[in-house]
């Protein structure tokens, strides 16, 4: 670093006038004229403004450190854990599901998640054994992992936005045994049914007729747990807090969603790292409206009941109509957002209840600049507690003291305390720029960049534990990134950091994209589209629209015969592909760009996006109101520009 040079030349000259006999004051005062030379007076500078912010780094970091290896050398893992939870105050509400307004006590979450682990013991299931869990939010599912886990079993926590190709494949990828699936998603499995195996047992929580269970060959699981026993089981895995607690399903740059597996230790130093950073409270009340299938709703929500005893909130589906009500409805402090989450609030009509609840920190990612100011002011906000991570990274990054459009830091004076870094990479290939040694280029301030974490094993706040598939854990790892030999995780998302070590999020390398909350595999959705349109050259790729969060899907089409037909191929797709994955643009055209490897090439299409002037191929937007695709044409492109479209 630039700073550690001029340091190192100032105590250079220094030392060498005082060898030649120069007094002390001269040798000083050159040492100092040497420092701020060389640029030394930018070190002073940034230590001046950012150490009230690197001691508040430092200390967080340190109290999840130490918590950790307490934990470690204690034998614990997340039951043990949220036992002691249990223990502290057994009849504080831990749950209230907003759907039906029931509460369930610590006492009675353990209660209910006991009844799960004999449920377990009794279907002969035993240490590493996978369940899939495929329903839609509530506090139900947080029992029935919980309760798995306190046997050794794992939980696989499926999308329940997934349909027929993917959702098999979740199900597969992670070897589950047996499926617990919500009643409400009873016709997606009808779908799958008779492609899965008749080895696999499967139970339904919620209401189906005998008829309807015996045509998905399951049973009804909510009499077995009624009738379970409701104490401890005798019996306790031998698993620690490194091993493996459940499966989350991650999008990767290549092909169906990953397994990314989170160990005990993980789930403890997510869900700690939000407590401590963003200064929750034990009398906090979250509301969490935010899938249980992803590490924001599951981790950094629920983990805050389970590890330090908060209540949750769980809302089923997010209603921008009933957010506000909802938290004056149950006196919640702490909300959870994702970047969209914010802005469709923000596009309600004013109402007196946006500033009559007792909210004071929302916690989440993915907020704009504009969107954060503005949901700040209009709903009375005090604290934003903005953070980066994808479940299974080990560089993951928070902004602690609300540093607007940041989405973490990284200390500029003691980098090496949290080895992180963002080095050089190709724009086009994604691939690591490297120097003569072979080692990584780190990037300047205002250079964007990958971002990478050092791996180290025997650390749990450095683990990566990667997938179920070996071959993805594999291609997420570098070699020889911050020094020979070493390794280090590829993030797959570039940022770019300011003077003062402030990350901004920047953009999503590979092929994925994210949009409405989800990250949406390019490459899967390029196979579905193509197997639908009877292997045509299909190109899926992310573009930005004025005024929206993420990327919004378009696909280039192959269309040698002038065939192609919006209608039928909307139909498809609505039951082919969950709705964030589905294309918001289509792009019509003779054939597809590709490489001599017939690799489909997306920079030319990327660059031009969904404007009709660059091109003669048809374009198409899918206008949700009338939910058709239309053709796109410069007027109708220009209110996209203008921001006058809504998605």
């Amino acid at each position: 670093m630039r700073y550690v040079s001029s340091g190192s030349l100032s105590l250079g000259s220094l030392g060498l006038l005082r060898l030649f006999g120069a007094s002390w004051s001269w040798s000083l005062a050159a040492g100092l004229g040497v420092y701020f030379g060389t640029g030394g007076w930018k070190f002073l500078y940034v230590a001046i403004r950012t150490a009230k912010r690197d001691i508040n780094g430092l200390n967080v970091l340190l109290r999840v450190k130490i918590a950790l290896w307490r934990h470690i050398r204690n034998g614990d893992t997340i039951p043990s854990i949220f036992a002691k939870t249990v223990a502290k105050h057994p009849d504080k509400p831990a749950f209230v599901y907003e759907a039906t307004g029931e509460a369930w006590t610590f006492a009675q979450l353990d209660q209910i998640s006991n009844a799960v682990a004999h449920w377990a013991l009794s279907q002969g299931w035993t240490s590493g054994d996978v369940v899939a869990l495929f329903m839609e939010s509530r506090p139900l599912q947080v029992a029935l992992w919980l309760g798995l886990a306190k046997v050794g079993v794992e939980a696989a926590l499926i999308n329940f936005n997934l349909r027929r190709d993917s959702l098999l494949h979740c199900m597969g990828v992670s070897a589950s045994r047996a499926l617990v699936f919500g009643a409400e998603l009873a016709d997606a499995l009808y779908e799958v049914s008779p492609s899965l195996s008749e080895n696999m047992v499967r139970f339904c929580t919620g209401d189906l007729r005998p008829d309807q269970l015996a045509a998905l060959k399951s049973q009804p699981l909510d009499s077995i747990l009624a009738s379970a026993p409701r104490h401890p089981p005798l019996c306790t895995p031998t698993k620690g807090i490194n091993d493996r607690l459940f499966y989350i399903y991650t999008s990767g740059t290549t092909g169906l969603p990953k397994a990314a597996i989170v160990v005990h230790s993980r789930y403890f130093r997510i869900a700690a790292f939000g407590y401590h950073s963003f200064r929750m409270r034990p009398d906090d009340i979250i509301y969490d409206c935010l899938p249980l299938y992803h590490s924001a709703g599951n981790i950094m929500g629920v983990g805050q009941c389970l590890i330090h005893g908060l209540t949750v909130v769980v809302k089923k589906k997010f209603s921008a109509s009933r957010f506000w009500e909802d938290c004056i409805k149950h006196n919640c402090t702490v909300v959870q957002y994702i970047g969209e989450i914010c802005r469709y609030l923000l596009s309600q009509p004013v109402r007196p209840s946006e500033r009559q609840h007792r909210v004071r920190l929302a916690v989440g990612n993915g907020l704009r600049p504009s969107v954060w100011e503005a949901f700040m002011e209009r709903f009375g906000v005090k604290e934003i507690g903005e953070f980066y991570g994808a479940t299974e990274c080990n560089c993951s990054i928070a902004n602690m003291d609300g540093k607007v459009g940041a989405c973490g830091f990284n200390s500029r004076i003691l980098p090496n305390v949290y080895p992180i870094r963002l080095v050089k990479v190709n724009e086009e290939t994604m691939e690591l720029v490297r120097d003569k040694h072979g080692l990584c280029l780190p990037c300047q301030p205002g250079e964007p960049g990958l971002l990478v974490g050092r791996i180290n094993q025997q650390d749990p706040l450095r683990r990566f534990d990667g997938y179920a598939n070996q071959d993805a854990t594999r291609k997420k790892i570098a070699h020889n990134v911050f020094k020979k030999n070493d390794s280090a995780y590829l993030s797959g998302d570039v940022l770019v950091m300011d003077e003062l070590g402030y990350m901004y999020f920047r953009d999503r390398s590979g092929d994925t994209f994210r949009w409405k909350g989800e990250n949406v595999s390019t490459t899967e959705v390029e196979g579905t589209l193509s197997s639908l349109l009877r292997q045509t050259d299909v190109a899926v790729f992310g573009v930005t629209v004025q005024g929206v969060e993420g990327k919004a899907g378009m696909a280039a089409i192959a269309d040698s015969t002038g065939s192609f037909n919006c209608e039928s191929f909307l139909k498809e797709v609505q039951q082919a592909l969950p709705p964030y994955a589905r294309p918001v643009f289509l792009r019509i055209s003779p054939c597809v760009d590709t490489t001599g490897t017939f690799k489909i090439q997306k920079t030319r299409l990327q660059r031009e996006g969904y404007d009709p002037r660059l091109t003669n191929d048809q374009i198409y937007f899918f206008n949700s109101r009338a939910v058709r695709y239309e053709l796109m044409t410069e007027e109708m492109y220009n209110t996209f520009e203008e921001g006058r479209i809504s998605l």
